[in-house]
């Protein structure tokens, strides 16, 4: 079947769109971040696609929020045999419960939590968001630092935080990158990918056929990042408790 893919913005919502020989336009919102992709026929153009999906609209956002309010709900209590994602691994939480400042470590598959025993669950999410944060700093002005040398840009401030709906965000004025500090727990090509996306924001807005065709050369290999960041699972679910 031959394809072709276009990446709109409709609205503030960032839309992958996969032109395939199909009938009819099919719309879908995944998890876990509410990424919204479109099947559509070879017939319809960008703009047909963009008024389908305003159309829909109302339906998406409403897709987009169950899907946050799901994350929420899952949120996992901190405790020996949940598992969590560094860098593309699932590692095995072990909680070492003992005196002294908290830490992590990280020994083979496992993820190793050293904290106090009345600590609550709270906190030690607080600690584990903290950490995520430290592995993104740590990774980050390398990876800056290459693609200002390989595109001749600078950086002048980036900031992590959490987001609930993006991957990476720029104000092209002040030329400020946020990552989302989810980012640690992906593949550290998908790290290397939203800092040449949002890179690729100094020099155009949008996500029409000019920002594809600076991807395509600045990173040849761009949409197999971008579909390994957008369908890696990012939750915690519980392992085995007989798994080593």
């Amino acid at each position: 079947m031959t394809t072709s893919s276009a990446y709109l913005t409709v609205r503030g919502i960032d839309i992958d769109v996969v032109y395939k020989d199909i009938k009819n336009l099919h719309i879908g919102v995944y998890p876990p971040m509410g990424r919204v992709r479109v099947a559509a026929p070879q017939r319809l153009d960008d703009d047909q696609v963009r008024m389908a999906v305003i159309q829909r609209l109302t339906w998406i956002k409403r897709q987009r929020e169950q899907l946050q309010s799901t994350a929420r709900q899952s949120e996992r209590e901190m405790v020996t045999g949940e598992s969590h994602y560094v860098w593309g691994l699932r590692r095995r939480l072990k909680v070492i419960e003992r005196p002294g400042k908290a830490h992590f470590e990280i020994e083979g598959d496992r993820l190793l939590l050293y904290v106090a025993a009345d600590t609550t669950a709270e906190r030690r999410r607080d600690y584990l968001d903290k950490w995520y944060r430290a592995q993104l700093r740590e990774a980050l002005p390398e990876l800056i630092a290459k693609w200002e040398q390989k595109l001749g840009l600078q950086v002048p401030q980036w900031t992590i935080r959490r987001m609930k709906t993006k991957w990476g965000s720029c104000n092209r004025k002040t030329r400020h990158i946020w990552f989302n500090v989810e980012l640690a727990k992906k593949h550290p090509d998908c790290l290397e990918y939203i800092v040449v996306h949002e890179m690729t924001h100094y020099l155009e807005r949008n996500h029409g056929d000019r920002f594809t065709s600076l991807m395509d050369g600045f990173m040849p290999d761009w949409r197999s990042r971008r579909d390994q960041l957008n369908d890696a699972p990012l939750a915690q679910e519980e392992w085995g408790m007989g798994r080593a």
